[in-house]
């Protein structure tokens, strides 16, 4: 009879045992947070850093995408491995590929995060191996190669590519990848290797229906490294799945290059303010509810209205790294601006303020209402003219003056 309840007082402890198990590992995926979820309820857009490397971990490439679900647009912002600065993490100057070297994708992560002044939860590591067969797996990528290529590496290697926009398949892929021609600068290997991103992006939206086949998927993810689990990177692919990559205006990060310990290294301009500027923009201008805004590459006449020698030309540099074409820099009509001036000459107001945002001017005006101020030549091709007055120091518009609130004016 003891034996029998012992038996039974066992049996009964067991399924309490079970019963627990079972109610924690319920609770556990119930209450199991999503990281890309969590993301969408926290921030409108989704970014993530994408790292292309060899198989030692040199840097290949390095792109921040900012993908914003609502419109499907994103933009894509590539990080030169040769930007210089002191790293925390390295606590030296060095470039920043170098961190992620010698301390991984996380400690990279953080450090390009501090670049662009924006948080960037989620990374995606692709050794070139990984990088052709997933090339393969999508039937190829399209790419252009504008000349014929037949180079020699530093290891013997024989590079062989043909001219022209062409499909290759994931040896040739990293071909594309490898390659290094002797009048090719870094900016120029880095831009080639930008557009593999862009065709890769472009695939995945391209082959999504036959991505997301169970079977399919699985071989698929395998080839990629993340920070989160397999459903989460699922629902982040998901999400990539859907960006209209042609539609992507791919920015860099730009600097005057300065030789540091025998390497020549990358200085982002304006101690890096300019492409943490640059960034918080081009979210914003993703952000907005006008599509012209968020899409279109607008035209601006740039002319200098001081008598300081190049300050329109240096602005127009400026502009063209924020992502605008710039049909001319001009001296203006006269030398003493006192406030720098936009005219407005497409009437697209949110546009013109994005743009007097980022330079810190307010003293927008209409076309048809100063029209004083145009050239008509001139106006009829651009979006936007720029008139840079005394109070402009070259990247800002200095003491905020806005038109309301003085009477004084430009002329």
């Amino acid at each position: 009879m003891s034996s029998s309840r012992e038996k039974k007082g066992i049996i009964f402890l067991f399924a309490i045992l079970v019963i627990l198990i079972a109610t924690v590992i319920f609770l556990a995926i119930s209450l199991r947070v999503d990281p890309v979820a969590e993301n969408l309820s926290n921030d409108q857009v989704i970014k993530t850093l994408l790292v292309i490397s060899d198989e030692e971990k040199n840097v290949l490439s390095t792109d921040v995408i900012v993908y914003y679900p609502k419109t499907l647009k994103g933009a894509l912002f590539n990080i030169p491995g040769n930007t210089g600065a002191i790293y925390e993490s390295l606590d030296r100057v060095d470039r920043i590929d170098v961190v992620y070297k010698e301390l991984g994708v996380d400690a990279y992560r953080k450090e390009i995060s501090k670049l662009i002044e924006q948080t960037i939860p989620f990374s995606i590591e692709l050794t070139i191996n990984d990088l052709g067969k997933v090339t393969d797996l999508l039937g190829g990528l399209k790419v252009f190669v504008s000349s014929p290529v037949d180079s020699v590496g530093e290891d013997g290697q024989r590079y062989l590519l043909p001219s022209g926009a062409v499909v290759l398949d994931g040896d040739k892929i990293q071909t594309f990848m490898q390659y290094i021609l002797k009048d090719e600068s870094e900016s120029e290997r880095q831009d080639r290797r930008q557009n593999v991103v862009i065709s890769l992006l472009s695939a995945i939206r391209e082959k999504k229906n036959v991505i997301f086949n169970k079977n399919f998927l699985r071989e698929f993810c395998n080839s990629f490294k993340v920070n989160i689990d397999d459903d989460a990177f699922n629902t982040l692919l998901s999400h990539l799945s859907n960006l209209d990559a042609e539609q992507l205006t791919p920015q860099t990060v730009t600097g005057t290059l300065r030789s540091v310990d025998g390497q020549m290294l990358l200085f982002p301009f304006y101690n890096g303010q300019l492409v943490k500027d640059i960034v918080k923009q081009r979210i914003s201008m993703l952000l907005s509810d006008n599509t012209e805004v968020q899409t279109r590459v607008y035209v601006l006449e740039v002319q200098n209205g001081t008598s300081v020698q190049g300050r329109a030309r240096n602005t127009a540099i400026l502009l063209m790294n924020a992502g605008y074409d710039i049909l001319q820099s001009i001296n203006a009509d006269r030398d003493d601006y006192e406030h720098t001036v936009i005219i407005n000459h497409i009437g697209n107001k949110e546009a013109a303020e994005t743009l007097g945002n980022f330079i810190g001017c307010y003293n927008i005006v209409e076309e048809d209402v100063k029209s004083e101020y145009e050239d008509a030549d001139s106006a009829a091709h651009v979006d936007f003219t720029l008139i840079l007055g005394r109070d402009f120091d070259g990247r800002r518009v200095v003491g905020g003056y806005r038109p309301e609130s003085s009477t004084e004016s430009n002329d």
